[in-house]
């Protein structure tokens, strides 16, 4: 990659910390001009100050007006990253919501939105870069998170669609799908993280080392734990079993929390 990013616009929505801040700081040193947006101004500022990037605070849902100014009305590479999830929202629990509301919007919509708002340019010049920061959870699942692994496999699949659809046309597609990481948002799973995803857990930096080597080698699937694959291929050869083995993890977790 050394080179072919040297001034290239490159937006990481959810930047201002974990994952995002990880890939801000990567494309950064690569020689991009960084957008770094998150919700929380301040954190977005900081990350901006130390990679010599521009913050543009706001919702994911609506920052690709904002960052083709700011980045002169470019956008060579988006990060869809940010993204939410609320422990809970069992078929059997009281129905909320907001949580399901709310993961449909920022771990779906917001792709679409941004998909939608950078795609006619993209496609007039036959070159562009979709970034979707998916999570394991939508190859495989997710215990005690309803909202989460659905809308992750909803993640999934609108990067899938993308990539099938678009890239006869020079767009390039990558769906990173990590396990644990340790961000805030791991360390709000709760007990259901503590079981599944903190033991193998791996740093931001490792998911963006990740997705280099997965452009390099012009791969839609990022596996920073590369044992997913065989997780994913038992999951489609023999469902029920897979699915008795994580009902299996689904006991522990009771019998824990």
């Amino acid at each position: 990659m050394v080179g072919a990013l040297q001034d290239a616009g490159v937006v990481v929505t959810g930047a201002g910390g974990g994952i995002g801040a990880a890939l801000a700081r990567r494309f950064a040193a690569e020689g991009a001009r960084v957008v770094v947006n998150d919700l929380d101004a301040g954190r977005a500022k900081a990350v901006a100050e130390e990679v010599g990037g521009i913050a543009v605070a706001g919702d994911a849902s609506s920052v690709v007006s904002d960052a083709l100014d700011a980045l002169g009305g470019t956008v060579d590479v988006y990060c869809a990253n940010a993204g939410v999830a609320f422990e809970g929202g069992n078929a059997d629990s009281p129905l909320d919501e907001h949580a399901w509301a709310a993961s449909w919007d920022v771990n779906v919509m917001a792709h679409v939105r941004a998909a939608h708002a950078l795609l006619p340019a993209w496609l007039e010049r036959g070159s562009g870069r979709f970034v979707s920061t998916v999570s394991a959870a939508g190859l495989l699942t997710m215990v005690g998170a309803a909202p989460y692994a659905v809308t992750k496999h909803g993640a999934l699949a609108f990067a899938e669609y993308l990539s099938l659809t678009y890239r006869h046309r020079g767009i390039k597609v990558h769906a990173i799908c990590p396990q644990g990481v340790r961000t805030d948002m791991l360390a709000a799973t709760g007990s259901a993280g503590d079981l599944v995803l903190k033991p193998t857990a791996v740093e931001p930096e490792d998911v963006a080392e990740a997705l280099f080597r997965g452009i390099e080698e012009d791969r839609f699937l990022i596996l920073p734990h590369p044992e997913v694959a065989e997780y994913y291929q038992a999951r489609a050869a023999a469902p029920d079993r897979w699915l008795a083995g994580m009902n299996h993890i689904q006991q522990k977790w009771e019998d824990v929390r």
